[in-house]
């Protein structure tokens, strides 16, 4: 890197545009980082959205519908009946849930430290923009879009050979001391502020968007998130089981008078204190995945409450009992799947019950076990 002579820092023009363009090179590559940053997670828990919560508003709709259906079957009214088509309608059809066909599955990838600098520092040595010649802007560009593609992956060893195969190319920046010099920095200053302002729009869009303004909820904790969404989610579900259930026939005697507001929740949960569960039980632990390798108990099978709906098919069918950190996801869990016709029991006091009662638990790393 060549130094500027003294003449030329003695240019006050000159230098303050030095000075301007860097400033507006850090604000640029800063935000530039940031940017891509939040479209990657963005995308990343827009699809676990999708796949974890998919079903469970697939099963909401359904239930929408069978509620309508059996209130205009029941009433006969055109308006009512109209309702139930419009319901109807809205319910997406079975073998088009889940992730489409060619879609990537949901990955929770964020891209490290290491993985931000390096991608900063290709930006700013490999920009197209740094060229005013049209071979090398072009093949710029192409270095850049798998700059990008590797940190939208938070490749960080994947950027780190892309470093050094940059390192070997020449930067098309005019010298410090070429005459050059002046009318590419104000160039370049017009450009800078012209891509800080349009990355500064950008990143309002992305946090307007859907999922956007639902990960700034608690983004640093999009699991977590989840999991609160999933457990309204479900208990909605017991509540429309339940209505469900009220309207269907055979719904009590058949003398009995059919209601026709929404019914109460189920009046009694079934549950079970810790110390009876029976030892060859079929156990369900519904808590997130580093509360269960802090401890839980042996042969019991691991489904997080945010995936519960979408892996029903693994859950058994005999009595089922339904483990968590204090006994809140558990019941959860326990009111869908009761409204649902399953067998299940939950166990008060969840997993603090169980250590407290003097109940066996293991670790997934083999340490001592305790309940996170």
């Amino acid at each position: 890197m060549s130094v500027p002579s003294v003449e030329v820092w003695a240019d006050p023009e000159r230098q303050d545009l030095e000075e301007r363009v860097a400033a507006a090179e850090l604000a640029w590559l800063t935000l530039d980082v940031d940017v891509a940053t939040l479209r990657v997670e963005i995308d990343n828990f827009a699809l676990a959205h999708h796949q974890l919560l998919g079903p469970l508003y697939a099963e909401l709709d359904e239930l929408d519908a069978l509620i309508a259906e059996s209130v205009a079957a029941l009433s006969g009214d055109p308006e009512d009946l109209r309702r139930a088509r419009e319901a109807r309608e809205r319910v997406e059809p079975a073998e088009e849930r889940g992730p489409r066909e060619g879609e990537p599955e949901a990955r929770r990838v964020r891209p490290d430290k290491d993985a931000q600098r390096i991608y900063r520092e290709l930006a700013r040595r490999a920009h197209p923009d740094l060229s005013t010649d049209p071979d090398e802007q072009q093949r710029r560009s192409a270095f850049i879009a798998r700059v990008n593609e590797a940190y939208a992956l938070a490749d960080t060893d994947g950027l780190a050979a892309l470093a050094e195969e940059w390192s070997t190319s020449p930067d098309s920046a005019p010298a410090a001391d070429s005459p050059d010099r002046l009318a590419w920095l104000r160039q370049r200053l017009d450009w800078l502020t012209g891509r800080i302002g349009a990355l500064a729009t950008e990143r309002v869009r992305l946090e307007r968007t859907p999922m956007g303004e639902l990960l700034l909820l608690r983004p640093d904790e999009p699991e977590r998130l989840l999991e609160d969404l999933a457990e309204q989610l479900l208990a909605t579900a017991a509540d429309r089981q339940a209505r469900l259930a009220a309207l269907l026939p055979d719904n009590g005697s058949d003398d009995s008078p059919r209601p026709q507001e929404t019914p109460p929740m189920f009046a009694q949960l079934p549950t079970a204190d810790a110390a009876s569960v029976p030892a060859d039980a079929a156990l369900l632990d519904v808590r997130e995945q580093d509360e269960w390798d802090a401890g839980h108990v042996d042969g019991a099978l691991h489904i997080p409450i945010g995936q519960v709906v979408a892996r029903l098919d693994e859950l058994p069918e005999d009595r089922l009992y339904v483990l968590c950190r204090v006994g809140g996801r558990s019941a959860q869990v326990v009111q869908y799947l009761v409204a649902s016709g399953r067998d299940a029991v939950n166990v008060d006091g969840g997993m603090f019950a169980w250590e407290a009662a003097g109940r066996p638990m293991v670790s997934s790393g083999g340490q001592e076990a305790f309940v996170l």
